[in-house]
């Protein structure tokens, strides 16, 4: 775990991201769509000086972009998609702990936007995986939702007050998880689609007692 050098050897291409000092923490990072695994690294260094990185790239280009799944329209999506992807990075994440040493459910995953989305459609379809994840304009994909227990399970929910395509669903995936049992902490901050210093202060405040 010593460079950052795109890894492509596994079911989904990834850089491991280490601090400076002695690690503390892992923090899987999930971008939004048309970025690639580099987007979050800043904004997780700045939230979590002292965790180790793993920045995952998304496998589905659809119209030039990369994807976490192909979508239909801004706000629906293809259903088998989302399940094979899910399935996917479900696999990659227990196979990626072994080989790199980390129990996943003690690290935090942090996704924007449809990265966030693959987030919590993993969390609902392989339940018991992600105990902790921070989602920041994320909203629900899912149309056939499955009973998961999410139990013990933490989410941070961030949404823009200006987002007009994801905002105004956030209020429903919030409901849907603390349905499921998840702990979630819901919050909206003056912005669009976009993060920016106020999600990095939410998110490094929620992080606190999780990671160092």
């Amino acid at each position: 775990m010593s460079d950052d050098t795109l890894r492509e050897d596994m079911a989904f291409a990834y850089r491991l991201v280490p601090p400076p000092g002695e690690i503390d923490g892992v923090l899987i990072l999930l971008h939004g769509s048309a970025t690639d695994e580099t987007v979050l690294i800043p904004f997780a260094r700045e939230v979590a000086p002292s965790a180790l990185l793993v920045a995952v790239r998304g496998r589905i280009l659809q119209d030039g972009e990369r994807r976490w799944f192909r979508r239909v329209t801004p706000t629906s999506f293809e259903q088998g998609s989302i399940r094979d992807e899910a399935a996917a990075f479900a696999g990659f994440v227990a196979e990626l702990g072994t080989l790199h040493g980390f129990d996943p459910r003690q690290a935090v995953f942090v996704g924007y936007s449809n990265g966030a989305n693959l987030i919590s459609s993993v969390m609902l379809l392989h339940p018991g995986l992600v105990a902790r994840a921070a989602l920041l304009r994320a909203m629900p994909v899912l149309e056939d939702l499955p009973h998961a227990n999410l139990a013990g399970t933490e989410v941070l929910v961030v949404a823009g007050a200006r987002d007009e395509t994801y905002g105004p669903f956030a209020p429903s995936l919030v409901e849907l998880l603390r349905s499921r049992g998840a702990e979630v902490a819901a919050f909206t901050v003056s912005a669009g689609h976009e993060f920016g210093a106020e999600d990095v202060r939410l998110v490094r405040e929620w992080l606190r007692p999780r990671v160092a």
